[in-house]
């Protein structure tokens, strides 16, 4: 069955309330350039645990063919090398580059300071002047050691030490030793040939990292019931996205949660103001009511000018709390009109969600807060039960003074629900940073519940994803002309219309058909939104520019697109079968670019690795962004097609193109194949 159709039922037992219940789950520029684009793949773990809410649909896939219009960061600071495989099972061990020379290094740490056990190799990339790679534990070892009585004299002598007992091994080319004591590794051209011809054959799954963690919550999306996604919403929804892909690569089993507002006091509002309008319930259908944000407004209006229909709206909020059918049946309605504009929204930019909105944790939290409060963690302050956060100048309430619950006391409990029902060992927050300080004093009140380990490198964890808001040209929020918040669904519509707009400047309509014309659009438009927002730190502001993220020049999806599908046309111009070349060809790195390329293809595992672990998906593009202009090099300086090395480059190329696919892949961008 396919993964998008499987459906089930469970039944669980609150166990708070004690009510039983049945929770169904049904998955639900410039230039010319002609590009093929495949489907996005679906992700592979989709985990169907109990949820409440129908998932999402993914968006079905695109035609075969479409023809489309068409620096530099690294991370030189050591870190702690986990020796860990990072191979798919049943795979012969491979690991990040930085993984097997950690391996190498921790031997070598052995034999030169025996006594220091716990000390684990530091590797970092260095400055390609010295090296490739450095080992940087003299100094540190050197402190330690210092005054023991150790027969060595400084760091440099330790650094020397730990170089000479290096054990053999085949990625090995040369060592040295550079300032105090840091030792400088050069891999050989023959291990990163034979590392990226062995990728080629058992496929880029054999480069995924493998992480500490082995079940992630990424809560991300998260729109309000009865208001449109704006573009607000589409900083959460890339990013979660993107990170979720990751730690799926990185063989993490990810839980993607749309925790969407689907409770409150705001739907005796808005089940009154329906019940007026449409007093035959029967014939309430989205068309009927509209524009749904248009509704919520009228709706708000009233109850802020009308006493009479405030007192019925919040009697209604009583009757929908207590379970009366015919206002659960409004809600649910209201529901599933705001999630059908949700969908349409999601299957554009191929994201898939699992729904558990505020209404699937409610009935769990007076159960979560009672332990709280047996532990003492709950107290009374001004009417309202709180939680007092140590350096915070106020205090976390989880129950309002009129005994209602908030947004506290639902994340405390989804929070005690993913620990404890759906066992997952890191939850990742995606908001904006304004909601910073809510989520640290959350994880401080898990933390003082004993949910949460005291530290915050030990699991289970819990992170914030924060980031900076999208502006407009004139450096303030992005809004209208009216200053209203921008809706995503016309920001997208936008994108869409002016790459349509450029392929019919240059002629397409006459070539193509319009279904060829709409796909292509949609495509690329997409893309260049998500890639103009993913490749900004996600903690600063951007501004947001059409023309600047539609240029086929510079860091932008287009022309990165444009960089894979010249790749695969070179492949194609040399009408050598590339399949057949990876059982029967060598790949060879003579040239300096060629070594340049293959090197950086070598750090792919390591780059989607520091990418996860500090939950930075930019590190993924400027990773990209580089690949191409190494690629770029090489091209130039290295013939390809009728040389006497065109195999050995003929590989390379379609190395390059792999991992160019698997970067699209993991930032939800559909690759390009055909000039």
């Amino acid at each position: 069955m396919p993964w998008y159709l499987r459906n089930g039922s469970l039944t669980r037992l609150c166990a708070t309330a004690r009510i039983k219940y049945s929770i169904n789950v049904q998955l639900m520029t410039k230039g010319a350039l002609s590009l093929l684009l495949p489907p996005l793949s679906p992700p592979q773990f989709l985990s169907l645990s109990s949820r409440r809410l129908p998932l999402l649909h993914p968006p079905p896939p695109l035609p075969a063919t479409y023809i489309l219009k068409a620096a530099s960061r690294r991370l030189f600071s050591a870190t702690r090398v986990q020796t860990v495989s990072t191979m798919a099972a049943d795979e012969e061990v491979v690991g990040t580059v930085k993984d097997q020379l950690a391996k190498l290094f921790e031997e070598s740490l052995r034999v030169t300071v025996p006594d220091q056990t716990d000390t684990d190799p530091l590797i970092a990339a260095c400055n390609p002047r010295f090296g490739d790679y450095q080992c940087n534990n003299a100094m540190s070892l050197w402190t330690k050691i210092k005054g023991t009585g150790s027969a060595f004299t400084g760091p440099q002598p330790v650094g020397q030490a730990i170089m000479t007992n290096l054990p053999q091994s085949e990625m090995i080319e040369s060592c040295s030793i550079a300032g105090p004591g840091f030792v400088n590794v050069k891999l050989s051209r023959q291990w990163i040939a034979k590392s990226i011809q062995k990728m080629l054959i058992k496929g880029i799954e054999t480069w995924s990292p493998k992480l500490r963690v082995k079940r992630a919550v990424v809560d991300f999306s998260s729109p309000n019931i009865a208001k449109e996604m704006h573009v607000g919403h589409l900083r959460s929804t890339i990013i979660g996205d993107t990170l979720a892909r990751m730690l799926e690569f990185s063989n993490v089993e990810v839980l993607r949660r749309n925790h969407v507002g689907d409770w409150g006091t705001q739907f005796g509002m808005l089940i009154e103001f329906l019940f007026e309008k449409f007093p035959n319930m029967e014939v309430v259908s989205d068309q009927a009511i509209g524009d749904l944000e248009a509704f919520y407004k009228a709706s708000k209006q009233r109850f802020d000018s009308d006493p009479g229909f405030k007192e019925r709206a919040q009697q209604a909020v009583v009757s929908l709390q207590g379970g009366q059918e015919k206002y659960r049946k409004a809600w649910s309605q209201i529901c599933e009109i705001s999630r059908k504009g949700y969908e349409k929204v999601y299957q554009r930019l191929g994201i898939v969600l699992e729904e558990k909105g505020e209404s699937f944790y409610n009935p769990y939290i007076p159960g979560v807060l009672e332990e709280l409060a047996k532990q003492g963690l709950i107290e009374e302050s001004e009417g309202a039960r709180v939680i007092f956060i140590e350096g915070k100048k106020y205090p976390f309430i989880v129950v309002k003074s009129d005994g209602g619950f908030n947004y506290a006391s639902t994340d405390l409990t989804a929070l005690w629900y993913r620990l404890n029902e759906e066992k997952a060992e890191w939850m990742i927050y995606v908001t904006d940073v304004g909601q910073r300080e809510h989520f640290e004093m959350l994880f401080t009140a898990a933390k003082r519940a004993g949910w949460l380990p005291p530290g915050d490198n030990s699991y289970p964890k819990a992170n914030h994803v924060g980031f900076g808001l999208v502006l407009g040209e004139d450096g303030k929020r992005f809004r209208t002309r009216s200053t209203e918040v921008v809706k995503l669904v016309d920001l997208l519509d936008e994108a869409k219309s002016r790459c349509k707009a450029a392929l019919v400047e240059r002629g397409k309509a006459e070539e193509w058909t319009e279904e060829e014309l709409e796909q292509t659009a949609e495509a690329v438009g997409y893309g260049a939104v998500k890639y103009a927002d993913l490749k900004n730190n996600r903690l600063t502001n951007y501004t947001f520019n059409f023309d600047q993220m539609l240029n086929d020049q510079g860091n932008t999806a287009v022309y990165l697109l444009y960089a894979h599908a010249r790749i695969c046309s070179i492949i194609r111009k040399s009408g050598k079968d590339v399949e057949e070349l990876k059982k029967t060809g060598a790949l060879v790195l003579e040239h300096p670019n060629e070594r340049a390329l293959g090197l950086h293809l070598l750090q792919f595992a390591e780059i989607v690795e520091e990418a996860c672990t500090n939950l930075l998906p930019n590190v993924l593009c400027e990773y990209l962004y580089n690949l191409s202009g190494h690629f770029t090099t090489f091209y130039t300086n290295c013939q390809v097609v009728g040389s006497e090395q065109e195999t050995s480059r003929l590989l390379l190329c379609e190395a390059t193109a792999e991992v160019m696919r698997k970067c699209f892949y993991l930032l939800g961008i559909r690759p390009v194949y055909k000039i």
